[in-house]
Formats: C-alpha cells, sequence, structure tokens
C-alpha cells in the first residue's frame, strides 16, 4: 500500500461528516479535489470504505474500520509534530471553540494577539446557536464555548466578557418606522425571529410573555446577519444585538426604536465544562484572556459604554 497522510485525512473527515462535500469545506479544497483522493486511497483496499443509500454516503463495516484506525495514525502524527515543535520552544497545538451566531463579531479580536505570537496552534471554530453550542459542551466536542445565556443544566466554569445589549430594530430610511413603539403595539407590527435554539429568540420570547403581547411573527431566519438582512430589505423588525449592527446604525441604515422592557442587558461568556483538561495551547488562551481582557474589551468594544441611542 501507497496511501498519504493527506488520503487518510481525506478519508478521515469523509466519514466524520459523512459527506465528501462537507469534508471538502472543512478541509478548505475543492470536491474534485477530495474525491480524486479518496478514489486513490479507496483503490488500494479490495473492499469498499463507503456506500450510498438512498443518496446518502455511509461507511462500511470495513470503513469504520479504517476510518477509526486513519483517526489515530492523524492523532499520533499530530502528537509527533507538537513534540517538534516544543523541542523548538514553541507553544502549539489546537483549541476547539463553539460560539453562537452574533459571537463572530467578538471572538477575533479576543484571540488575534493571542494567535500572533504562535503561529503552530490552530483554532477550530464553530459559529452556530446556542443549543448547538450547549450540546458540544455536553458531549466534550469543544474546549470552549461563548454564548450571552448561562445554562442551568450544566456545570461549567465561565470568564465573563462583556456586556451584550439588544434593541428593537427596524429599517433606517423608512420615514413610516416610528422612533417608539407602545409594547401593547408589538403585536401590530411583523417581528422576525431566529430559529429554535438561539438565544436571541428565547429573549424576545420572554419579553413578550412578561408584557402578555403576541409579536406579529413573520419570518424566521437562522442567523443574525440574514434577520438583519432582511429587516434592511424592509421585511420587518427585530430584537437584535447592539454588538452586530454598529455600522448599520452608524450609516442610518437601521434604527433603534424605543420599547418599554429594551434594551435587554445580559453579559458574553467564555464557559467550559468543569474537569475539563485543557490542552498546553487551550490553557494558554485562557490565561491570555484572563490577563488581557480589560485592554481588548476597552480597545475593541468601549464604544459600546458611551452608546446612547438615537445620539
Amino acid at each position: 500500500m501507497n496511501y498519504t497522510l493527506h488520503q487518510l485525512k481525506i478519508f478521515y473527515e469523509i466519514g466524520q461528516c459523512k459527506s465528501i462535500t462537507k469534508a471538502a469545506e472543512k478541509l478548505n479544497l475543492t470536491q474534485p479535489a477530495v474525491s480524486l483522493q479518496f478514489k486513490k486511497f479507496q483503490d488500494q483496499f479490495d473492499l469498499p470504505l463507503i456506500e450510498f443509500i438512498n443518496k446518502r454516503l455511509y461507511l462500511t463495516d470495513f470503513g469504520i474500520e479504517i476510518c477509526e484506525a486513519a483517526g489515530n495514525i492523524l492523532q499520533e502524527t499530530d502528537s509527533i509534530e507538537e513534540k517538534m515543535h516544543q523541542y523548538k520552544g514553541r507553544l502549539t497545538g489546537k483549541f476547539r471553540l463553539a460560539a453562537v451566531s452574533t459571537a463572530k463579531y467578538i471572538i477575533p479580536y479576543l484571540i488575534s494577539d493571542f494567535l500572533k505570537p504562535n503561529p503552530a496552534i490552530e483554532l477550530l471554530m464553530e459559529v452556530t446557536n446556542r443549543a448547538m453550542v450547549l450540546k458540544s459542551l455536553q458531549e466534550n466536542q469543544i474546549d470552549f464555548g461563548m454564548l450571552s445565556v448561562l445554562p442551568e443544566n450544566l456545570d461549567l466554569h465561565f470568564e465573563k466578557v462583556m456586556e451584550n445589549r439588544l434593541y428593537l430594530v427596524g429599517k433606517g430610511s423608512d420615514d413610516n418606522i416610528p422612533d417608539r413603539i407602545l409594547t401593547e403595539d408589538l403585536d401590530k407590527i411583523p417581528m422576525i425571529y431566529r430559529e429554535e435554539g438561539s438565544a436571541t429568540r428565547r429573549m424576545m420570547e420572554k419579553l413578550m410573555n412578561e408584557r402578555n403581547t403576541n409579536s406579529g411573527k413573520r419570518f424566521e431566519l437562522s442567523s443574525n446577519e440574514a434577520v438583519k438582512q432582511a429587516i434592511l430589505a424592509g421585511l420587518g423588525y427585530s430584537v437584535m444585538p447592539l454588538i452586530g449592527i454598529r455600522n448599520e446604525l452608524i450609516r442610518g441604515e437601521l434604527k433603534i426604536i424605543k420599547t418599554e422592557g429594551l434594551p435587554i442587558i445580559n453579559h458574553w461568556y467564555i464557559v467550559w465544562n468543569k474537569g475539563k483538561q485543557l490542552n498546553p495551547a487551550s490553557a494558554a488562551f485562557l490565561a491570555f484572556f484572563r490577563n488581557n481582557r480589560e485592554r481588548l474589551v476597552r480597545a475593541h468594544f468601549g464604544w459600546i459604554e458611551d452608546f446612547i441611542p438615537g445620539v
């Protein structure tokens, strides 16, 4: 046999993703390139590694065993590489982070100064919703999560990052959009919601329930960016985190609408499982964050503390 580590990694990711297309996206390769390398890998075995049933990809029993062996080989290879870097005095390894969608406006500023002097560290980050972040924590698939509403049913360590504010937002260039909406009138306007599992959706529903009103629900979208684009298109209103709409407010494309009970104020947190044995890369990031949090937040997000709607 004459397979390469590259082919092993491609097959391992196909096995993990159950999809050649998704494996290609994860590896930042084209789908034809992944298909070609997989074919070369498959050609070295007399037994099939995968099969398609109802157009879905499955590993065969033989494929499951080879995928498990590939994972072990790749893990050992990473360990060898880490040891080489350690002997050179460089911090190395991977840390895995899952974050709710709005946190993508924050995380790059928290990790940039950490990664620049540590180029051998690899960050694996997934941007999703709160429910999926909690699922990844429960299944110990990640080192850290980032969210704005702490769960009650998980035993977690947490570090506060910064304040989070959510406002009712409408299209800024529409003269028919009022500056203020009474709580009892929220059921008269089209509201755009995040999907089930989103913390923003939970907070919107809590706001409505506390005021015994139903919103004029019209759309349900799966990211804050999609919600923002729908508002810009004039499709309705939504409650959105300030951190994700600053530029649109400055340009007058969006406007904050005053209403009772808003803004909703909570905090962003970095969380991790109690009992989690952090690897050197993850432990180094946590130490960096603790030592630099105030400086980073003030430098990049100090404008939030000074923000006054309409000014």
